[in-house]
């Protein structure tokens, strides 16, 4: 599992954090608290599958800071499908957040697990 952050160490520079699992079914991603400033981050999660069969479905479930944010469960249309999902939300000062994304597949082989949460401008 990859994990990226920001290359810049100046405090104000817009921070972007990811995580690639792959084709786990289990993704984390935790963006640290600031001593320094308030953020605002848009957090996108993309679940990428290949159909294995029949009556293939697929299903994704996001907690964040460990309260179920969405969860969805749809039947597959095609050879690969795809469940996206985006929220914004803003960090206090001080304030971290754990992005956790747990996914289902019937029928179906995960190809990829991608979580982004990029600071939006102020």
């Amino acid at each position: 599992m990859a994990v990226t952050s920001r290359p810049s160490s100046e405090f104000d520079a817009p921070e972007r954090w990811a995580v690639d699992a792959g084709s786990a079914d289990i993704a984390t991603l935790d963006i640290p608290p600031s001593a320094h400033r308030r953020r605002d981050f848009a957090i996108d999660v993309r679940l990428v599958v290949r159909a294995a069969g029949p009556a293939a479905w697929l299903a994704m479930h996001i907690e964040l800071d460990g309260v179920r944010e969405w969860s969805r469960r749809i039947d597959m249309h095609g050879a690969t499908d795809t469940l996206d999902y985006h929220c914004r939300r803003v960090l206090e000062i001080g304030q971290a957040l754990r992005v956790r994304v747990v996914t289902q597949a019937g029928s179906a082989q995960r190809v990829r697990l991608v979580i982004e949460a990029e600071e939006q401008a102020r």
